[in-house]
């Protein structure tokens, strides 16, 4: 497995422990909005739950889970029994401090659970960020029961020739991720763009605001804040000009 660049790392994980640090000081309620960060608005994880019939004891794995917001989402609305996969260590602690949520160290690549584990599983912004997407969509596939539910929201590329690319990261187009779900062994059973954090609730996007102010008056003069920031920005560039779209995508373990 191959290591992530720094850029990654100070986005993916020192960010994390920062972000962990806001939301202690400002507040419990600030908690899941600053966690779903690059992780889908919550019209995106509504239409995800309703697409996998998520209820009450449903198994769900969380690949790639960052911090754990959309997992602790689907915990309080579903009452799901959510277990986390996060390959960065600082990330995955805050996502247990935080939320209290099991969670492993884990490249989603690499599950330690068994075959069949798990009625449903969501990967969220992930896959557009390792070179190993067929491998990463096995594996789900493995982990997942006969005809288990899956639940993504993959950055797709519009063109070839993106005027920026975030460091690690690299978009799929429609066709290549349709290959890659049937070649890995699912379905499609629907998918759509994303709705996007346009259409999240003001008070759900000042909670996240506020989180990232703290964060960059605290730690604004850092490498790692400016790495994250270039990332950011690069990503925030991409899908405001239509070069990169969020897609939803339901699929079933075929």
């Amino acid at each position: 497995m191959t290591q992530p660049p720094d850029a990654m790392t100070a986005e993916f994980d020192t960010v994390a422990a920062w972000t962990e640090e806001a939301v202690r000081e400002l507040g419990p309620s600030y908690a899941v909005p600053a966690a779903c960060r690059g992780s889908g608005s919550p019209s995106d994880l509504a239409w995800l739950a309703e697409a996998l019939e998520l209820r009450r004891g449903t198994r769900l794995l969380d690949a790639g889970a960052g911090v754990g917001g959309p997992a602790a989402w689907a915990a309080e609305r579903f009452d799901v029994r959510p277990v986390l996969a996060e390959p960065m260590a600082g990330a995955c602690a805050a996502a247990r401090r935080l939320f209290g949520l099991p969670a492993v160290a884990a490249w989603s690549q690499r599950l330690p659970f068994r075959d069949g584990a798990f009625e449903a599983a969501w990967c969220l912004g992930v896959l557009c960020t390792t070179p190993e997407k067929l491998e990463l969509l096995q594996e789900l596939r493995r982990v997942l029961r006969p005809v288990g539910r899956l639940g993504l929201l993959v950055y797709v590329r519009q063109r070839d020739d993106l005027p920026c690319v975030p460091q690690g990261n690299s978009f799929p187009s429609v066709g290549e991720l349709d290959g890659l779900l049937a070649t890995a062994g699912f379905t499609v059973v629907q998918q759509l763009d994303s709705f996007g954090m346009g259409t999240a609730p003001l008070a759900w996007t000042a909670r996240a605001d506020r989180v990232d102010e703290l964060v960059a008056a605290r730690h604004g003069g850092s490498p790692a804040f400016a790495e994250a920031q270039e990332q950011g920005e690069c990503m925030g560039r991409l899908l405001r000009e239509g070069l990169v779209v969020g897609r939803l995508v339901h699929a079933v373990a075929g």
